[in-house]
C-alpha cells in the first residue's frame, strides 16, 4: 500500500455536497425575498417620477396629462418597468389631478402580496392588497 493516498474519497465529497445544498436552501429564499423587494422599489420609483414629471407638466400648462411621452416616457402609455414586472400607467388626468398606477404582471407569489400601487395629483400613496406596501418592506 502507499503511504500517501491522494485524491478525494466519496464520503469528503457527500460533505460538501450536503454543505452545499443547506447554503442553498438556506440563500434562495433571502434572494427571492430582495429579487421582489427590488421589483417593488422599481415601481414605487417610476411612481415618483411620474408625480414629479406631472407637477412639472402642470407649471408649464395648468393640466395634467395622460401622455407619458410629455413625461419623459419612451411610449405614450403603458410603460414597462425596467424588469418588466410591473405596467406603469396615467389612469386618469385633468386640470386638477392624477392617478398614476403601477401593477404586477407576473402570475406568482409577489402577485399576492403588492401587486398595486397607485399615487395621486395629492401625494396619496395607496397599494393593494395590502395597504402598507409603501411603507413596509414585504
Amino acid at each position: 500500500m502507499r503511504k500517501y493516498m491522494k485524491g478525494v474519497t466519496l464520503t469528503e465529497l457527500m460533505v460538501v455536497v450536503v454543505i452545499i445544498g443547506i447554503l442553498t436552501a438556506i440563500a434562495y429564499p433571502n434572494y427571492r425575498q430582495y429579487a421582489a423587494k427590488a421589483k417593488r422599489n422599481e415601481a414605487k420609483a417610476a411612481l415618483l417620477q411620474i408625480a414629479t414629471n406631472q407637477e412639472r407638466f402642470y407649471l408649464q400648462n395648468n393640466s395634467y396629462t395622460t401622455n407619458m411621452t410629455s413625461l419623459g416616457f419612451p411610449v405614450a402609455s403603458n410603460f414597462l418597468s425596467n424588469t418588466e414586472s410591473y405596467v406603469i400607467t396615467v389612469g386618469a388626468a385633468d386640470a386638477n389631478d392624477f392617478t398614476a398606477t403601477a401593477t404586477y404582471q407576473k402570475a406568482d407569489d409577489e402577485a399576492s402580496k403588492c401587486a398595486t400601487f397607485s399615487i395621486d395629483g395629492r401625494g396619496t400613496k395607496t397599494s393593494a392588497p395590502y395597504t402598507d406596501c409603501w411603507t413596509r418592506a414585504r
